[in-house]
């Protein structure tokens, strides 16, 4: 890597990033299963299948660097525990919640997932701003993926948002203005959240 970055800690950064595009297809997958508005669950059947080209992308930016893909890392194995927990947290609602619960739980783990996701990828973005050798493969996956990431984080907020609102007795719109607007950056999204009003 460029002398700006410390190496370590880049592949630190890859290894994490590659076990959270793993975790969440088991997080989309769990999720699918416990959602129950129609719009919802297209929206994340689309979204598990970027996230299996998420993690397509970075097992060929491994390949390009010489790196394991099944190399393990105490950051790996926390983000590892952290995805099968939020699968866990998804299927024990949908065990013993209804199901307009089990949903709203379900986008909240995938909120939080996408969370830790969006940062990788933005950090990624940074590290092939710092040039080196590496660069020109890391920022061709950056490229790829982040407006997928955009979209994933900001979308699944306003949805867990208005599930919640709904699940509270009061007016929801769904599917929520980020859907409407097509939001892919925090200042769209937050316009979207301001303008939820014109919608209901």
């Amino acid at each position: 890597m460029a002398s700006k970055t410390n190496p370590a800690q880049v592949t630190e950064l890859l290894l994490q990033a590659l076990e959270t595009e793993r975790g969440g297809i088991q997080i989309y997958t769990a999720a699918i299963a416990a959602a129950q508005n129609e719009d919802l669950k297209k929206e994340w059947g689309e979204y598990l299948e970027e996230t299996r080209t998420h993690e397509q992308v970075l097992t060929r930016v491994f390949q390009e660097l010489g790196m394991d893909t099944e190399a393990q890392s105490p950051g790996r194995a926390v983000v590892a525990h952290m995805g099968e927990s939020l699968v866990a947290a998804i299927k024990m609602a949908m065990a013993k919640a209804d199901p307009a619960a089990a949903e709203l739980v379900a986008a909240e783990c995938v909120v939080l997932a996408e969370t830790k996701d969006h940062q990788n990828w933005e950090l990624i973005g940074r590290v092939a701003e710092q040039g080196g050798p590496h660069a020109k493969a890391l920022k061709a996956a950056h490229e790829a993926v982040e407006q997928d990431e955009d979209h994933h984080l900001y979308h699944t907020k306003g949805w867990c948002r208005e599930l919640w609102i709904q699940s509270l007795g009061m007016p929801a719109v769904l599917p929520p203005p980020e859907e409407e607007k097509n939001v892919e950056t925090a200042i769209g999204a937050a316009r979207a959240e301001n303008a939820r009003g014109d919608y209901l």
